[in-house]
């Protein structure tokens, strides 16, 4: 059989030798689920059918904070998968809150893209060449505490839609510029609008950033079949770990995913490094706390209990501090 991605369009029915992905319908969901569609294509011999699935973030314009942030993409995608209108659903991870869903297991975590968010801005300009009081578009407020805190002139303006939605603005003069997620601008071929790249270092960015995981029911994950396959195909040990030790933090401080937390998780030479930094709303505050682990092999069972234990430590240092005094973290559900 040769391996093929197809596109249905609604909830379509099971067929034999045939794997249904659920997706959000946005261009830059629907990107990213093709590119897991293909790698799991590619890999295992199977077609694979992309059901696009309806989110109530995908429909209302409300802030992210009025919805309840970002898990408001999820729900619907989990509900088709248990409703078995697919049989598997793609998230971006940073999306995806941390507490357990009954029923459902995250199957495979792939490859990371670039973590790094970037700002779009006109005629070339960076973060340290924009006009006083330029207006800069971003829903996050995690964002708006890091523009404030290097510039704390400029006017941060709360802003959705889709990618081409907020490069539009810019390019039409309503904005001086906008940030956006480094991964999302590659994958929709948009990396050219990218004016600055901001380091990890000096700019985390949400727990998960630049990953996506694949959900499946529980279950589907260790049984010999062909939706086992497929995640074992896709799925990067490492990236798992990384993303486990940042959304560690985020669970431990009970802090939803749109909440002013910024954490990144790198493997080097053997150690998995972890750093953390909860930001006060207005940019004038911070706490920051960095922890390293060494896993006992590159095994995913020793991988994931050193992103447990880095992260733990994270928080108690936070906690420790003052953080859940800092900001309002949210719900970590």
């Amino acid at each position: 059989m040769s391996a093929s991605v197809s596109r249905a369009s609604g909830p379509s029915e099971r067929r034999n030798g045939v794997l249904r992905v659920g997706t959000r319908g946005s261009a830059l969901a629907v990107a990213q689920t093709t590119a897991v569609s293909e790698a799991i294509a590619k890999a295992t011999g199977l077609d694979v059918e992309l059901v696009t699935v309806t989110t109530h973030g995908d429909t209302s314009r409300d802030s992210l904070a009025d919805l309840g942030g970002t898990g408001v993409f999820a729900t619907a995608l989990r509900d088709a998968l248990l409703a078995d209108e697919c049989d598997l659903i793609v998230h971006s991870l940073k999306d995806l809150p941390t507490g357990d869903y009954p029923g459902l297991v995250i199957g495979a975590v792939p490859k990371r893209a670039d973590a790094r968010d970037t700002l779009c801005a006109r005629d070339g300009l960076t973060l340290e060449t924009l006009p006083e009081g330029a207006r800069v578009g971003t829903g996050s407020p995690r964002r708006v505490a890091q523009l404030k805190a290097k510039r704390p002139d400029l006017e941060v303006v709360d802003i959705r839609g889709n990618v081409d939605t907020r490069l539009g603005r810019v390019a039409e003069g309503d904005l001086d510029a906008v940030v956006l997620a480094a991964a999302g601008l590659g994958r929709l071929g948009r990396s050219d609008s990218v004016t600055e790249s901001f380091p990890l270092s000096e700019v985390p960015t949400a727990p998960g950033q630049g990953a996506l995981a694949i959900e499946v029911r529980a279950g589907d994950e260790t049984r010999h079949g062909p939706i086992a396959k497929a995640l074992s195909a896709v799925d990067h040990a490492t990236t798992r770990a990384c993303v486990t030790a940042e959304r560690t933090v985020l669970a431990g401080l009970e802090a939803g995913c749109a909440a002013p937390i910024g954490a990144t998780a790198i493997i080097d030479d053997g150690l998995l490094f972890l750093t953390a930094t909860v930001y006060r709303p207005d940019g004038t505050e911070q706490l920051t706390a960095s922890h390293a682990a060494t896993p006992d092999s590159l095994s995913r069972n020793d991988l994931a209990a050193a992103a447990r234990d880095v992260g733990d430590r994270v928080v108690a240092e936070l906690l420790g501090a003052g953080a859940a005094g800092l900001a309002p973290l949210g719900s970590a559900r």
